[in-house]
């Protein structure tokens, strides 16, 4: 053990440990959930931390010896050390605080041993006047979730538009498939079962465009309002260096917040941000339902798809498979949605200069991308890549639609298609076999007229597609 004091008195720590009083306090006062911080938002902080000691350096605010093995400190976190050092709890003291202690310990520690001084000998390297250096939890911490929810979107969105071409793809396959429209789970005129799959694309094309528009709202950071938005104990070019020197080290466009108070007070950035990714949640959700219900049955389910199987379905019922994969990714939209609502309700409890639930919208705002990410990549590469067309299924569903009567309106009227549609239902008698015996058309102009073809391609896509099929 080793003896550590801060404003509160003196404590026992243990002298493996990298951190110090303040984390141990913390760690006896939350041990709440178990979850730690993510490896990307810790990532974030030490960015911040690494160009704070290179900015603080360069305008003389610590020594340069100091602030040298604070940046060699950490290297060695962003290459992967100490990572089993960062172990406050999510649910924590308001703000962050003991999170962002932690990391200047775990900083101030090693840089002490690179010294060759003990850890906790504060004096040589000190976690709040070095390590800490004209910075405040209140503006380090929304900063680095900025830079972590954009360095994390980056990652996701390549695996969306990944997503998007495995549908795209689908789509080409599936063009020639005809199958029966649907709309409110009744039947509908037929449609092109590769159209469906590429309005999924475009679906996800749409919302990647959105969640890039979102991202550029985080790019205005409120480093170097310190406290309370003020600057207190910072150099007067503190917050242009930082956002400089940050775009330098994540290849990132960065710059100051035109107002850093406001950009302490107010969360909408991550409520921005979380919201977008909850649209795209419940658009997923809704592909991830189609797919299930296309692929149900086999034998009393539509059935018109096949998703692959991936495991036994059932503990009790031999040859079962479920679509385990749409169910998964119903699972992630759902748990996107709440976290959604948790951080509209922590943005919203925010008082005068500070919002003190921050280290909550950290988390689930990482979270929600980090659980997205990994659904996103497992579904296409197990399930959507995979899927196979029942193309006989999907025409006999077209073929027996009522839903075709509505072919027939420009020809023989509303009401005549709908007295038609009747009477095929109450006698099971086809379509044309009641067209043509009620002389309505000709038995020539019927088969144009009931194209299956013809009537299931996209009109902006006639000229494209039509003939070809």
């Amino acid at each position: 053990m080793r003896l550590e004091t801060d404003s509160m008195g003196t404590r026992e720590v243990p002298d493996r440990v990298y951190w110090g009083i303040q984390t141990l306090r913390a760690v006896e006062n939350f041990p709440i959930s178990g979850l730690k911080p993510q490896p990307i938002f810790v990532t974030a902080m030490i960015l911040i931390k690494k160009a704070a000691a290179q900015v603080n350096r360069e305008l003389g605010c610590i020594p340069p010896q100091l602030a040298e093995v604070i940046i060699q400190v950490c290297d060695e976190v962003l290459a992967g050390m100490l990572a089993d050092q960062f172990v406050v709890d999510v649910f924590q003291a308001g703000a962050g605080t003991s999170f962002h202690m932690n990391v200047n310990e775990v900083l101030a520690n090693r840089g002490l041993e690179l010294l060759g001084h003990p850890r906790g000998a504060y004096e040589h390297l000190s976690p709040n006047d070095h390590v800490n250096y004209g910075q405040s939890t209140n503006d380090v911490i929304p900063t680095a979730i900025r830079v972590a929810a954009i360095l994390a979107l980056r990652d996701f969105l390549p695996v969306l538009e990944y997503l998007a071409e495995a549908f795209e793809e689908k789509g080409e396959e599936f063009l020639s498939i005809i199958k029966a429209g649907r709309t409110h789970l009744q039947d509908a005129v037929p449609v092109r079962l590769g159209e469906e799959f590429r309005a999924y694309a475009q679906i996800l094309r749409d919302h990647d465009q959105r969640l890039e528009q979102a991202s550029l709202g985080l790019r205005t950071l409120g480093i170097g309002g310190s406290a309370v938005g003020t600057g207190l104990n910072t150099h007067p070019l503190y917050a242009l260096r930082m956002a400089e020197v940050l775009s330098v080290y994540t290849g990132l466009t960065l710059e100051p917040a035109p107002h850093l108070m406001a950009s302490m007070m107010s969360l909408a950035p991550f409520v921005h941000t979380s919201g977008t990714l909850r649209n795209l949640a419940q658009d997923l959700t809704k592909i991830a339902n189609d797919l299930r219900l296309m692929d149900s049955g086999p034998t009393t389910g539509l059935k018109e798809i096949k998703l692959p199987p991936v495991q036994p379905g059932s503990s009790i019922m031999p040859g079962k498979y479920n679509p385990v994969m749409a169910e998964m990714l119903n699972m992630v939209c759902y748990q996107v949605m709440g976290l959604d609502q948790a951080i509209m309700l922590a943005a919203q409890a925010g008082q005068l200069e500070l919002n003190v639930m921050i280290p909550l919208v950290a988390y689930d705002l990482l979270h929600q991308i980090q659980i997205l990410t990994n659904s996103l990549t497992i579904f296409r590469t197990h399930c959507v890549e995979r899927i196979e067309a029942n193309p006989e299924r999907c025409l006999a569903y077209a073929e027996n639609s009522l839903s075709l009567v509505t072919a027939l309106n420009t020809h023989i009227g509303y009401l005549k298609a709908a007295e038609v549609a009747k009477e095929s239902l109450e006698t099971g008698v086809s379509i044309p076999k009641i067209v043509l015996a009620k002389g309505y058309l000709s038995e020539e102009k019927l088969k144009q007229v009931l194209n299956l073809m013809e009537m299931s391609v996209l009109q902006s896509h006639h000229k494209l597609i039509g003939t070809e099929t």
